[in-house]
């Protein structure tokens, strides 16, 4: 094809590319003269979408959301109040920009419509040049609070994994002397997350625990290499000395006042109490020792049986829920026993996740 023949498509295509790069205002009005109004003042410098009705609107708007709207608050059926309460109810549209159009001038119609999530008014008779302040105004301002969500999205992404890995960091230096794993740490702690979630914690608490459990065990990095790393049966001395880890690991954790250390230090403190109180370091039992430990003791236990280690073959999970089932009310909390045997399907699912990960991993 001839150069002369290349440009009128070169053109066509730059002009289809600034048409799409134009931010889109969707204008809701039941009066067509007003739409055509609107149209023309707006035309030149955005995509227009027009509905005739708000629940036409909401059907764009679900299929091809603008960047702003432009909503009549008086029309036949659904009002412009409704439509916006609508939109600010959902989570994909709640920062769409709604400016209403409104011949009404009184106080108590611009309550509502603020108090409904509207950005702004336009009163009617509409006027060109306000209109177009106003449209790209509350634009801009959209947009910077788009770029704003993002930059916090990111920041808050960065601290996330940054606070992932002191958790792992502080989980392993509970286990120098041993073989337990990053892995072992994650899947014992979404155990302990799982059996949270079943017991009614909200969802907040349950992510709280899952970083709190795997710094349970930090307090053996007090525990000397002989006694933790000794292959014969520990002596009574040796002994109180390796149930020490948990008072360590709760002095070490409860020095930081934040919820999550909070949490890691009840749970470091009481995750080898019994059920019965024949556990420590402090033999309490039932109630009294706090359900942050329970879970995570239990988690624990579980997860430990069903590890293979160099002196232990793997239990398969139907034979630690057994076990589970048979430690309740001595061990165990028997509510808590009942619901870990509830969520049995999770917990094969959490293990074959990491399970899959941990092969991953050995490549």
């Amino acid at each position: 094809m001839s150069l002369h023949g290349q440009k009128p498509m070169n053109m066509m295509t730059n002009n289809i590319n600034t048409f799409t790069d134009k931010k889109k205002v969707l204008i809701v009005d039941d009066v067509p003269r007003n739409i055509d109004l609107l149209k023309d003042i707006l035309a030149e410098h955005y995509q227009v979408q027009v509905a005739k009705s708000g629940e036409v609107a909401l059907n764009i708007i679900a299929t091809s959301a603008p960047d702003i709207v432009l909503l009549d608050v008086m029309m036949p059926g659904m009002s412009g109040f409704e439509v916006c309460e609508r939109l600010k109810s959902q989570e994909q549209t709640a920062d769409i920009p709604v400016i209403f159009l409104t011949a009404a001038t009184d106080m108590q119609n611009e309550i509502e419509g603020f108090r409904v999530g509207a950005v702004d008014f336009i009163t009617k008779p509409i006027s060109p040049m306000t209109t177009l302040s106003r449209v790209s105004t509350h634009l801009k301002l959209s947009e910077n609070d788009k770029q704003n969500k993002a930059i916090i999205a990111a920041r808050t992404q960065q601290l996330d994994d940054a606070l992932e890995s002191a958790v792992t960091m502080l989980g392993e230096v509970g286990h120098l002397n041993d073989s337990d794993t990053g892995i072992h740490m994650w899947r014992m702690a979404d155990y302990s997350a799982a059996l949270a979630r079943a017991a009614g914690w909200k969802e907040e608490q349950v992510e709280l625990l899952r970083l709190a459990a795997p710094m349970h065990d930090t307090g053996k990095v007090a525990i000397p290499h002989s006694i933790l790393k000794s292959p014969n049966k520990l002596t009574d001395e040796e002994m109180d000395i390796m149930k020490s880890h948990t008072v360590a690991g709760y002095n070490i954790l409860s020095k930081s006042n934040a919820p999550l250390f909070q949490l890691a230090a009840q749970a470091a403190l009481g995750h080898h109490e019994k059920w019965d109180g024949s556990g420590y370091p402090y033999g309490l039992a039932e109630e009294a020792i706090p359900q942050s430990a329970r879970i995570v003791g239990m988690a624990d236990v579980f997860d430990a049986l069903t590890m293979e280690r160099s002196y232990k073959k793997s239990w398969t999970i139907e034979e630690a829920l057994a076990h589970i089932e048979t430690s309740s009310g001595s061990h165990f909390d028997p509510e808590l026993v009942r619901l870990f045997l509830s969520i049995e399907d999770e917990l094969i699912s959490i293990q074959q996740k990491w399970h899959l990960r941990e092969v991953e991993q050995a490549k």
